[in-house]
């Protein structure tokens, strides 16, 4: 099969990180530390002084109090957005002012009115933007999309994704089905329960306590497509809740690891999403993810093997090499638009909740000015 991307790009491509002590920040460093050769860290921008210390000595990576003085100092090819908020806006609309291309974390902005601004100040300027949604990298992510493109599935109709929270949840939903900004409406509830307080981004839990569970559950209707949403928060780092995501199309369906094909010839098909890992058992060549078998056919071949990194990790190196190849020519893969939408979507799925009522998610200013 196809990379997934182009890897023409042959020197390490530099890029700068605004947010180099954040929780998200931390993982381009990691990537760049096990990918060398492909990527290298040209300066941070860490405000805080103790902490740009603890970076530092970390990372052994160059920090700036400010985005002038990197600038000054350093050459990125592109740099790193990783601040949340109306702070992200301001390093956008900065960067973009300079001419620098921007990989932008997600959300893009805060709230509706801030996608509007962005796309106001910066839908025609020609500024290379591009936004780390990282899910529809994920392997298992690929594998799935790779299926669907080959057409073993016919005509794809519904989608159900219980992978994580509003905007990425609405991308995998995009993606399965392969809209773009259609006009789409919205049911949705919340149910709530109990559960065990499991992990979470300050990491295991230190004792064992019962926590209100929020259940959010959302019908996107597209008219000729549905997409279901169903999360439950930090589900995707639970011990006791797994994540979900099954598609369905005329001639078969993906559930989880499992799909089901019925051929023209009425001759069904039972096969099975395989990942196949390097290091296991009397295997000698180093413990890595080597792809995803479906059958016969490699669906994912892991383009960052023998690098030992985890599928999250896998998935923002996808996007970092996506950005290397954008600003060397190469296409767009999550354009500022993409991401107003999905971003859009979500807040209307809240607002679905909130009001009990059924919401139309209409098209924005951002639809013209897709690229």
């Amino acid at each position: 099969m196809d990379l997934p991307m182009n890897n023409a790009v042959q020197q390490p491509v530099k890029f700068g990180i605004i947010g180099g002590a954040g929780f998200r920040a931390q993982y381009y460093l990691r990537i760049a530390a096990a990918l060398p050769e492909r990527f290298q860290v040209s300066g941070m921008v860490v405000r805080d002084e103790s902490n740009a210390r603890e970076m530092e000595l970390k990372w052994g990576a160059t920090t700036y109090r400010s985005l002038e003085q990197l600038l000054t100092n350093e050459n990125p090819d592109f740099v790193v957005v990783s601040v949340s908020g109306a702070v992200g806006m301001e390093y956008l609309f900065k960067l973009a002012e300079a001419g620098i291309p921007v990989l932008m974390e997600t959300p893009p902005a805060p709230d509706l009115e801030g996608l509007e601004l962005l796309h106001e100040r910066l839908g025609k300027s020609g500024a290379r933007i591009q936004v780390a949604e990282q899910y529809q990298f994920h392997p298992i992510q690929e594998a799935r999309l790779a299926l669907i493109h080959s057409g073993r599935l016919g005509r794809i109709t519904e989608t159900t994704v219980s992978i994580s929270h509003l905007y990425h949840g609405v991308s995998l939903i995009r993606k399965m089905l392969g809209i773009q900004y259609e006009e789409v409406k919205i049911r949705a509830m919340r149910f709530q329960s109990d559960w065990v307080q499991g992990p979470t981004r300050q990491g295991p839990p230190t004792e064992d306590r019962r926590v209100p569970l929020h259940r959010d559950l959302a019908w996107l209707d597209f008219g000729d497509r549905l997409g279901i949403y169903d999360f439950t928060r930090d589900q995707h780092r639970s011990w006791i809740r797994s994540n979900h995501l099954s598609v369905r199309g005329e001639r078969g369906e993906i559930f989880d690891s499992r799909v089901l094909i019925q051929q023209a010839s009425t001759v069904p098909l039972q096969l099975e999403l395989r990942r196949v890992n390097k290091g296991e058992l009397e295997n000698q060549e180093g413990y890595f993810l080597q792809g995803i078998l479906c059958g016969e056919q490699w669906l994912y071949d892991n383009p960052f093997a023998p690098a030992r990194l985890y599928d999250d990790e896998i998935a923002i190196a996808g996007c970092l090499q996506r950005m290397a190849d954008y600003i060397h020519g190469g296409p767009a893969f999550y354009s500022l638009a993409e991401a107003s939408q999905d971003h859009y979507l979500g807040m209307m799925i809240e607002k679905a909740i909130v009001t009990g009522e059924t919401v139309t998610a209409d098209k924005r200013s951002w639809v013209e000015e897709r690229t």
